[in-house]
């Protein structure tokens, strides 16, 4: 199997002539933005806009790294649209608050506005068929600009989670309900999904990420490094590495080590620019753990749930009864009775998607006691 590159460099902030340098000299090792765009392709930019907030959040995708992408695409001729699905509000909305409309409208690029899906047949894998947005399907080049960031479910969202948003608004929760409360069937979806997509090229924000329970509630965290690479996996290893977090909470990571997939280690990219050693960060907050990752007997699993995994916990003084998360559970878990949001757990498929969309961080995730310990366990195993 031939080595795949990926190319980091540091960038301590978001001002706008240093961004752009900065992911010129980026693409450089990969040759440029002229190797991805022609002149006359229609080229649209994914970035994550998970939710309207503001860049200081590190939710979203920096606007900067937007703008530079949109100017380098426009310069090789491309026809430049940006778009996304975001899981709280209208992509529109989100795009304004978040600061990426502004720049769209500034470089006379267009906005994608994913609001049509079209139904494609995979050419290989465990799945039948994906509903995606139009504008994904009509691209003929498609750059992916995630964020990144921890996730309480998956362990880390980055290149292969953020073309989730090509799946459209309210479809989102019925392929959650799919995969259940099985991380490992969810993990392989969002892998053929990326496979299927196939971006020509993944720009990864990692200036100010976020640590903790991310992805929408976690803790900004200043890394100042850009990552970029063609295949949307092996950028996800480098960026394990950079951070610290361990493979085997990574789901996505998992689930392509397991299936055999390349590009699942180091050894099997060859990492080009800043070097790896000088970027990390002296701490890196992980997500917690939501589910016991040793095997246990399938007859024990239920009676032994809430020990052996984590569940989400409403934090009533947060908590503004807005209805948010109530109409984005995937298996209508939530509800709101009596001026006060409850939670049944038989039905919850520990998605986390309330704690993912929740505006105002009142969920938060609670561990179980076998959990707990294995984690502490884990924690001491690796020292």
């Amino acid at each position: 199997m031939k080595k795949t590159r990926v190319v980091l460099q540091r960038l301590d902030s978001y001002d706008r002539h240093p961004t752009k340098a900065a992911i010129e000299e980026l693409l450089r090792p990969l040759g440029g933005i002229s190797a991805f765009v022609r002149p006359g392709q229609r080229v649209l930019l994914k970035p994550n806009m998970l939710a309207g907030k503001g860049v200081e959040a590190a939710v979203t995708t920096h606007p900067e790294i937007v703008r530079a992408v949109i100017e380098l695409a426009q310069s090789a001729g491309g026809i430049v649209s940006v778009g996304d699905s975001p899981g709280v509000g209208t992509p529109e909305q989100v795009a304004q608050r978040c600061g990426i409309l502004a720049v769209i409208k500034e470089t006379g690029a267009t906005f994608a506005p994913f609001s049509e899906s079209i139904r494609i047949t995979p050419r290989s894998g465990t799945f039948h068929h994906f509903d995606i947005a139009r504008d994904i399907v009509d691209a003929e080049v498609i750059i992916n600009l995630p964020k990144l960031k921890t996730h309480q479910m998956m362990g880390m969202t980055g290149a292969v989670k953020n073309l989730f948003g090509a799946v459209v608004g309210l479809r989102k929760p019925h392929v959650h309900l799919q995969a259940g409360a099985d991380k490992g069937f969810f993990a392989l979806m969002l892998l053929e999904l990326a496979e299927e997509i196939r971006p020509a090229l993944t720009i990864v924000d990692g200036v100010l990420a976020m640590e903790g329970d991310g992805p929408g509630s976690g803790d900004p965290i200043l890394l100042g490094v850009l990552l970029a690479g063609v295949e949307p996996m092996a950028v996800d290893v480098v960026a394990a590495e950079l951070t610290g977090l361990a493979p085997e909470t990574i789901w996505t990571l998992s689930e392509a080590k397991r299936s055999h997939r390349p590009w699942t280690s180091l050894e099997d990219i060859d990492l080009c620019g800043a070097p790896l050693a000088a970027l990390r960060p002296r701490a890196f907050k992980p997500a917690k753990d939501t589910a016991v990752h040793f095997g246990v007997p399938k007859l024990l699993q239920r009676p032994l749930r809430r020990a052996l995994s984590a569940r989400p916990v409403v934090d009533l003084k947060k908590c503004r009864r807005c209805g948010i998360c109530v109409a984005s559970c995937p298996p209508h878990a939530m509800a709101i009775r009596n001026d006060r949001l409850h939670i049944d757990e038989e039905r919850c498929i520990l998605c986390f998607c309330c704690h993912e969309l929740c505006p105002y961080g009142a969920l938060h995730s609670q561990q179980g006691l076998i959990l707990r310990l294995s984690q502490k366990f884990g924690r001491l195993r690796r020292r």
